[in-house]
């Protein structure tokens, strides 16, 4: 069975499937998983899922503000599970995993008493166990843990206010560095500058706009905290090499 492209505003899901297999495009990426595995879908994830029929699993959907509240105390954590992704679990994973997604699954599914705070503990536990379950992050030699956060938490604060384009200067006071040190940890970390973060933040956001509603570009431009559509085209132009209505008018073809 297939379910079609589609997104959540604010929704983030997890799916867990115990056997089958299933082939997925998430915001134009291909992936192919056999169960056991999980998929992450952050909110405005563009994604769409084709199943074998012999699939086994469960769907979580939850309200990605309240996750982040749960998670508040481990940033580390909160910034390692809140990705969209898609996990084949080792044998050494698997039964913490599954055991905590059959815990959140009976609490959802009784009414006993002081439901909602053990469904809080029962998702808390639940990202636990994904987070324990996934690799550790690369780090290019000499980068240190501190500047890894730091750019943790600038990426969080880009997809929380992309459409704000706040100045990387605010960025930054935020976290609580200077632009230079910014942009060093970004380039250290990432490669690139920190701007590139932003411009490729509100470029995917543009083009899941473009592909998936029928908003006019001026409209998406505005949507976005352009100012002038004008330079929305440009900036698309710069980031893809096809202006908009081009980019969309090939999208559509491909659907």
């Amino acid at each position: 069975w297939e379910i079609k492209p589609h997104r959540h505003e604010a929704l983030l899901q997890v799916f867990w499937f115990e056997k089958g297999q299933v082939e997925m495009l998430i915001d134009g990426q291909a992936h192919a998983l056999r169960g056991p595995g999980v998929i992450l879908v952050m909110p405005l994830a563009v994604h769409g899922f084709r199943w074998t029929s012999d699939v086994k699993g469960i769907v979580f959907t939850m309200r990605e503000s309240h996750v982040r509240t749960l998670l508040a105390r481990d940033e580390s954590l909160r910034e390692r599970v809140l990705v969209s992704r898609c996990v084949q679990f080792a044998a050494a994973h698997r039964k913490a995993v599954k055991t905590a997604v059959e815990a959140l699954h009976e609490e959802q599914t009784q009414h006993a008493p002081w439901r909602a705070s053990a469904i809080d503990a029962a998702m808390t536990a639940l990202f636990v166990a994904l987070g324990r379950s996934l690799p550790e992050p690369a780090a290019s030699p000499g980068i240190g843990d501190r500047s890894v956060l730091h750019v943790q938490r600038f990426r969080a604060l880009v997809d929380e206010r992309f459409r704000e384009q706040p100045t990387l200067g605010q960025f930054a006071a935020e976290i609580g560095i200077t632009t230079t040190q910014l942009n060093r940890v970004c380039r250290a970390v990432l490669g690139h500058p920190a701007l590139a973060v932003l411009h490729a933040r509100l470029c995917l956001e543009a083009q899941r706009e473009l592909a998936y509603t029928t908003l006019s570009v001026k409209h998406i431009a505005y949507k976005l905290g352009f100012s002038d559509a004008g330079y929305f085209t440009r900036f698309f132009e710069r980031e893809t090499g096809h202006s908009p209505s081009t980019w969309r008018k090939e999208q559509l073809a491909r659907q």
